[in-house]
């Protein structure tokens, strides 16, 4: 039995889907006999299936089919949250070929020089629920700010921000977690920020509009999406059925 509301594709497309060739050399590998659906063989490639619940195999090799991915991945610094660009190296390059082929595309951006939480997929309704600002997503940073971040701007944090443009930011969460004295008597604190929008360079130009400098970020978290801690910078991997429902996501194809 079909899954409710599910509509069948065309076997050529679901191969090309997943990566596995072009219509027209998915023509070819079926008039050879490689391409098998339940058991038959089919010469077919226009052929409608559910590729959710119809065994498709291809030169032997059976295909777990899914529309979209997922990815966490733990951007590094010097790599830009954008699929394409001519100078730059971007976070599409960081990924394997088998992921490509989906055409993920980050969700939201973080800065070049920034690191941390940065989801990838394909799904194009999470990103905009992700990203709406409707929605107010939590996103909570880790940073280390040049001057002594203190009560008072916790308090100004709270009620919110003038930023230069004159926007002024909704009520914001800010935890000082440690300040350390430098050599040359200056003084540096480590913070937690939890902002609940996302303007351009928000967090650095937060701290810039009480007189201070973000000289290190990183984002631990989106939503109920927190950063995998053992990812190293630079490497990624799928949500987990966890992640996949605390985001909203179907878990059971």
């Amino acid at each position: 039995m079909r899954a409710k509301g599910r509509t069948t594709q065309r076997l050529d497309k679901v191969l090309s889907n997943m990566g596995f060739g072009s219509r027209a050399e998915l023509k070819k590998k079926a008039k050879s006999g490689s391409i098998v659906v339940n058991g038959t063989v089919v010469k077919d490639p226009g052929k409608h299936v559910d590729p959710y619940t119809d065994s498709i195999e291809i030169d032997g090799e059976t295909i777990a089919y899914r529309e979209f991915v997922y990815l966490m991945l733990h951007k590094p610094p010097g790599v830009i949250s954008a699929t394409e660009d001519v100078r730059e190296r971007t976070v599409l390059d960081l990924l394997d070929e088998k992921y490509l082929v989906f055409e993920p595309f980050p969700v939201g951006r973080l800065d070049k020089d920034t690191e941390g939480l940065l989801l990838l997929t394909n799904d194009g309704k999470l990103a905009h629920e992700l990203l709406s600002p409707r929605k107010h997503v939590p996103k909570t940073y880790q940073a280390i700010v040049e001057g002594r971040v203190d009560e008072e701007d916790i308090r100004q944090f709270s009620r919110g921000v003038t930023l230069d443009d004159g926007y002024v930011t909704l009520p914001s969460e800010l935890v000082i977690d440690a300040r350390e004295e430098q050599g040359d008597g200056s003084i540096r604190s480590r913070i937690t920020l939890t902002i609940h929008e996302g303007k351009f360079h928000q967090v650095k130009r937060m701290f810039e509009a009480v007189g201070k400098k973000v000289i290190y970020l990183k984002r631990i978290s989106m939503g109920t999406l927190r950063l995998d801690e053992s990812l190293e910078i630079g490497s990624y991997r799928e949500l987990t059925k966890a992640e996949l429902a605390g985001i909203g996501r179907a878990t059971d194809k």
